[in-house]
């Protein structure tokens, strides 16, 4: 499993954008073979950051997401709230992998 975690620097004044077009990224994600697991918003005072955190099971499956950038009319639009918003200013993806908790106690 890779998980991305994306650095977000948004526009404060633009949240309600960004949630939108957090709320339509997760959808996408996870309709088409990776696990969302969240944005992560400012929560307490003055902030312009926020995160994404989701998982594909291989940087194959990850890949073939990303063949659909740009192409499948769902992303165009959800892409499209971002950039007719202006919420997001930039961003940074970093691919990481997980250590999770043993299951057995």
């Amino acid at each position: 499993m890779m998980t991305c975690v994306v650095e977000y620097v948004i526009d404060p004044a633009q949240i309600e954008a960004f949630e939108r077009f957090g709320r339509r990224w997760m959808e996408l994600v996870n309709r088409h073979g990776g696990t969302h697991h969240g944005y992560f918003l400012p929560a307490e005072g003055a902030s312009d950051k926020a995160l994404a955190l989701f998982s594909f099971p291989s940087l194959a499956a990850y890949e073939q997401y990303r063949t659909l950038f740009g192409k499948d009319p769902d992303f165009v639009e959800a892409d499209r709230i971002r950039d007719d918003s202006g919420c997001v200013l930039r961003y940074e993806r970093t691919f990481m992998r997980p250590l999770l908790p043993d299951p057995s106690p």
